[in-house]
């Protein structure tokens, strides 16, 4: 897979992108982004998880045609830094740990054939494949652990969420929930990852919540406040009705 350092031209360019536009449909693009922003957010802390994804992978130094962009990828052990490509013979030869593609129909003959094997051939651990239409892959979320040199599937389990296939290399399951959507769940405790804007959202979900609860207690303690005045108040009256009935001679308590 390596070139002699002494046949390599100067010149040769390791392009950053094609000069094409992404060309998505929506869902692709959704999980395409959900991927990789709910994966950057769990690894964030992690100096040593390079999470990515759409991004040219260069594996074979002085062959810029060597070269492939999964939609979301993960590789342990890689810097955790922003790179224009990712040129494995600068990363001390690391390759992707973790691939998932999110499939469509101009891809999927390429994710189940000619992508399958690439990444096999390169020893990627994990190849997940994922359909958001429900039109190409049956069942939608598949998983694939390599063996020896080959991938095989990866059993799926039942779950609350949905169908879930667990990821070793993440340690994340990967869940096809009922209504359809794929998402990343934490096994344990039992928590679903969330994108950039998604975790923007739970925030101010949050700090609704947090002024909300803040004015019902401000409610309750002026309710408090005012029920003491009242009583305050009531008692009070009472005393100086009290005060009236002995001016009269009488005695409060027999009334």
């Amino acid at each position: 897979m390596t070139t002699s350092l002494k046949y390599l031209s100067p010149d040769l360019e390791y392009p950053s992108s094609d000069g094409l536009p992404m060309a998505e449909s929506d869902p692709a693009r959704d999980y395409l982004v959900y991927g990789v922003e709910s994966l950057t957010n769990y690894f964030q802390n992690q100096s040593e998880v390079y999470v990515s994804g759409n991004l040219f992978i260069y594996y074979e130094q002085g062959n810029p045609k060597a070269v492939v962009a999964p939609d979301v990828f993960v590789v342990i052990g890689a810097t955790n830094k922003k790179r224009l490509s990712y040129k494995v013979w600068e990363e001390n030869y690391k390759m992707p740990d973790f691939v998932l593609e999110v499939t469509s129909k101009s891809t999927v003959s390429e994710d189940q054939g000619t992508k399958k094997g690439l990444y096999a051939y390169l020893g990627i651990k994990e190849y997940f494949q994922y359909d958001p239409t429900s039109d190409y892959l049956k069942p939608s979320l598949q998983g694939f652990r390599l063996i020896e040199g080959n991938y095989l599937p990866i059993l799926s389990q039942e779950k609350e969420e949905g169908l879930c296939i667990f990821s070793q290399v993440l340690g994340l399951d990967l869940c096809r929930q009922d209504d359809g959507a794929m998402r990343f769940y934490q096994t344990t405790p039992r928590v679903k990852l969330l994108s950039h804007q998604e975790l923007a959202q739970a925030k101010r979900d949050a700090e609704d919540a947090q002024k909300q609860a803040e004015i019902a207690r401000q409610q309750a303690e002026i309710a408090r406040q005012r029920a003491e005045v009242e009583k305050l108040a009531e008692q009070q009256r009472a005393d100086k009705l009290a005060d009236k009935l002995r001016q009269l001679g009488l005695d409060p308590d027999s009334f």
